[in-house]
């Protein structure tokens, strides 16, 4: 029977102990609270901050607005292929900065370019604001490479995690037909946001107790959508899917409440014949990325298979422990 990693366990524990008494002095969660408290914990979390020869800011146009991106190459001079990456955080937190660690380790696992997508959130700009930056970035960045003096090589991968993850999914689907506009040949999904109808077992087995609770799911959500967006149609797992949807790795975890949809999400790709690898850590909760100090080794085989799938190298099924 698979189990939490020990190290997770105990950190867990003391996270709901100091949750729980927050929350019996009345306390009441708004965007701000919680744009802060991911950005604390990432920061106090992911503390190794590896060197990027070239980490610059650009904005792509588009969407009626610039949008901000954060551009990391690994190696200079050379014509390396592209990878999008767009944040976790519910659709309500989140940033470049944030992930700014994360990116780089992307960027130096991979030989891939990393354009990192500072989209905008939720309440402030709801659905499908976020998804259209997003958007925006894979039909601009070309352009805005160019324009920085940055060749680059062949070959577009998409990735994200958590929210992040629900977005590269939905842009791939809405995408998919038009080769035209988007050449995107690999999809990455971290802990992926599949089903905004939350209706999947997970996410009553792991309602409470693992980080990312059904609670803050839904509130997330209500902040995400208007009332009368159609919550299902918005939902990657019940998308269509045509042949050309891109090559896809996804990577789950055990104690996470989305876990069935990311399973679901990947048995449904395959039935259509799409190319799918899956990578599942029987011992993490969700977003262990932002926990890096907590469970490293976890971290960095993420890392690594991200770089083998782009790289057309097959991907572990199953990995168990820390």
């Amino acid at each position: 029977m698979a189990e939490i990693a020990p190290q997770l366990k105990e950190w867990l524990e003391n996270y709901n102990r100091v949750m729980a008494a927050w929350l019996a002095k009345g306390f009441v969660p708004t965007p701000e609270v919680v744009r802060d408290g991911m950005a604390n914990l990432t920061r106090a979390m992911v503390t190794d901050i590896t060197y990027v020869p070239v980490v610059v800011d650009g904005t792509v146009e588009g969407s009626g607005h610039g949008v901000p991106v954060r551009v990391y190459h690994p190696e200079p001079g050379l014509a390396l292929p592209v990878l999008i990456y767009l944040h976790g955080g519910g659709h309500m937190a989140g940033s470049v900065a944030i992930y700014d660690p994360i990116c780089r380790k992307i960027a130096l696992a991979t030989r891939r370019i990393v354009v990192a997508v500072d989209y905008r959130l939720a309440p402030e700009y709801p659905y499908p604001a976020g998804i259209a930056d997003a958007r925006a970035v894979v039909e601009g960045y070309a352009e805005l490479l160019l324009k920085m003096g940055f060749k680059h090589g062949p070959g577009l991968a998409l990735a994200g995690d958590s929210a992040g993850g629900a977005m590269s999914a939905t842009l791939a689907h809405a995408m998919q037909q038009d080769r035209a506009k988007s050449a995107i040949d690999q999809l990455i999904l971290i802990y992926p946001g599949l089903d905004y109808t939350m209706s999947r077992s997970s996410m009553d087995e792991l309602a409470t107790g693992y980080l990312l609770e059904k609670e803050k799911i839904l509130w997330y959500f209500d902040h995400y959508f208007g009332k009368g967006d159609d919550r299902k149609a918005a939902s990657p797992l019940f998308m269509p899917v045509a042949r050309s949807f891109p090559q896809t790795l996804i990577v789950t975890a055990q104690f996470c409440p989305l876990r069935e949809e990311g399973f679901e999400y990947a048995a449904k790709l395959q039935q259509n014949g799409v190319a799918v690898q899956r990578l599942h850590f029987d011992d993490m909760i969700h977003a262990f990325l932002n926990l890096e100090s907590l469970v490293p080794e976890s971290c960095r085989r993420v890392y690594e298979a991200m770089a083998l799938f782009l790289d057309d190298h097959p991907v572990p099924h199953i990995l168990a422990g820390s």
